[in-house]
């Protein structure tokens, strides 16, 4: 029996949604201006196996051009189309979920970027019930900034740092030895709760190491606590068929952990793509491999750094082969994204965008598959390859 693979290079959008200025992302295009970042610059991106797979025929269907230096190769060895998100937002659970058959169909609750940003009383109740001296933050912020500007203070206090940002998310930073890591993350559980009925979509706990604001750096012990999705998605009804099931690195957490089956943790991309490698070869046939790829999004796309996301790209790109190595008759691979994330965009956030399905394997058939309307249309096909009861929503390709 065939098995599956999903890769979600998290954020490699390839152009602006229709609806994209509804959410203030006019114009934002990932992988387009990355390129042309590196065409201004050199010699240009070259990512030859992605566009093998026809990555630059989808950004061109997707974008209405094809972006410099990534000129479509006369070979194409895969299917290759984008889609658009139905999902209401352009947070990391409403992709996840609507690429595995389940859009999100509700809002968001969202915390305001004002100072205070949190409601009184969630603060003044997870103060009391984790016995904490108060808290720091409290405001929209990026991760590395705000540890570096309140990290000492919350070493000598005891006092964990608390914000947010454009996501449906409550972050909470804390120093590993200081403050304690499980102790973080029973904060971030009584955080869960008291979110629930805000619609918040996840808590993060965001463990940092180091002495001063000089050398604080974020662990790779990382933790989501997300709502679990509000349907079966195609990874649970893989669980339930029976079948082995393996998700790569933030996968399980996006997911509350329902049907992720076995979980693979790694920090870092290729450290990541090294443990897709292992959780490949232990699939069993009928098996399902899901993994994301966070390096290109929470070091590039929301740092807006051009240059090391088109950097992280190549380092993909060039192990790819390893991975089609692995491949068995009848097995089918979907490279694919969650949302945008524009390194060269304004702020730090999101953004609204198209995303590219790249769908091969071996003796899988070849050429466009064109516009998807959800993203759930990969996870209609990826269930009809593996005989699976169809998801709720998705058309298969």
């Amino acid at each position: 029996m065939p098995r599956s693979v999903i890769l979600v290079l998290d954020s490699l959008g390839i152009g602006a949604a229709a609806d994209a200025a509804d959410y203030g992302d006019a114009g934002a295009d990932t992988l387009g201006h990355i390129a042309d970042w590196f065409a201004a610059r050199g010699p240009g991106l070259h990512l030859p196996n992605l566009m093998t797979l026809g990555l630059a025929k989808a950004a061109e269907a997707a974008s209405g051009r094809m972006p410099p230096g990534l000129a479509a190769t006369a070979r194409i060895a895969g299917r290759y189309g984008y889609g658009v998100e139905t999902s209401r937002g352009k947070d990391t659970p409403s992709g996840h979920w609507e690429i595995a058959g389940v859009p999100v169909t509700t809002d968001w609750g969202y915390f305001p970027d004002t100072r205070p940003c949190f409601p009184a009383d969630l603060v003044a109740t997870l103060v009391d019930r984790c016995g904490l001296p108060g808290i720091l933050g409290d405001c929209h912020a990026s991760g590395t900034a705000i540890i570096a500007e309140l990290g000492e203070e919350h070493v000598r206090t005891g006092r964990p740092i608390l914000y947010s940002s454009a996501d449906s998310v409550l972050q909470i930073a804390a120093h590993e030895e200081a403050f304690g890591l499980d102790r973080l993350y029973q904060v971030c559980q009584v955080a869960r709760e008291l979110c629930d009925a805000l619609r918040i979509g996840r808590v993060i706990a965001r463990p940092f190491a180091g002495s001063s604001a000089a050398d604080f750096q974020r662990t790779a012990n990382r933790r989501d606590y997300a709502v679990p999705p509000p349907a079966p998605t195609l990874l649970e009804l893989a669980t339930r068929a029976g079948r082995d099931v393996v998700t790569v690195g933030k996968i399980g957490d996006i997911f509350a952990h329902v049907g992720t089956g076995t979980v693979m943790k790694a920090a870092g991309n290729m450290a990541l793509f090294d443990r897709t490698l292992e959780g490949l070869d232990r699939l069993a046939e009928g098996g399902l491999l899901m993994a994301n790829f966070i390096d290109f999004d929470s070091l590039y796309g929301h740092r807006r750094d051009p240059k090391g996301y088109g950097q992280a790209l190549r380092q993909f790109d060039r192990r790819l082969p390893e991975l089609d190595a692995r491949l068995r008759p009848g097995d089918l691979v979907v490279i694919t994204a969650d949302h945008g994330c524009d390194p060269t965009f304004a702020g730090s956030d999101h953004t609204r965008e198209y995303v590219p399905i790249l769908a091969y394997g071996p003796g899988q058939p070849t050429g466009p598959i064109g516009r998807r309307e959800t993203f759930a249309d990969i996870a209609a096909t990826l269930a009809r390859h593996l005989a699976l009861p169809a998801p709720g929503a998705g058309t298969p390709f």
